[in-house]
């Protein structure tokens, strides 16, 4: 079984910061790319950000500048760094994890609310 699980979520001011964390259960260099996905409520999930086992990134136009993916191979956890925060950022932001399959964890509230 594979188990991703998210943290990081919670509630922060617009302009504010958030890390979210996604921990797999074993070497996250078995998936030839993991990312991070989010739904809104009444929304469809779409794409946030994804990096692939030799490092290359990509990111929604939507937060390109603000987001930065990245990993820790040795703590098997993929990050993404949420900085100036907007409310239509808040979502339910979802890990996945490619290799045969498609994998995905339970999801983290991010809400970005004055």
């Amino acid at each position: 079984q594979v188990q991703l699980v998210e943290s990081g979520g919670g509630l922060v001011q617009p302009g504010g910061s958030l890390r979210l964390s996604c921990a797999a259960s074993g070497s996250i260099l078995s998936f030839f790319r993991m990312g991070w996905y989010r739904q809104a409520p009444g929304k469809q999930r779409e794409l946030v950000a994804h990096i692939t086992n030799s490092g290359g990134t990509n990111y929604a136009d939507s937060v390109k500048g603000r987001f930065t993916i990245s990993r820790h191979n040795a703590k098997n956890t993929v990050y993404l760094q949420m900085n100036s925060l907007k409310p239509e950022d808040t979502a339910v932001y979802y890990c996945n994890a490619m290799r045969e399959a498609s994998y995905w964890g339970q999801g983290t509230q991010v809400t970005v609310s004055s």
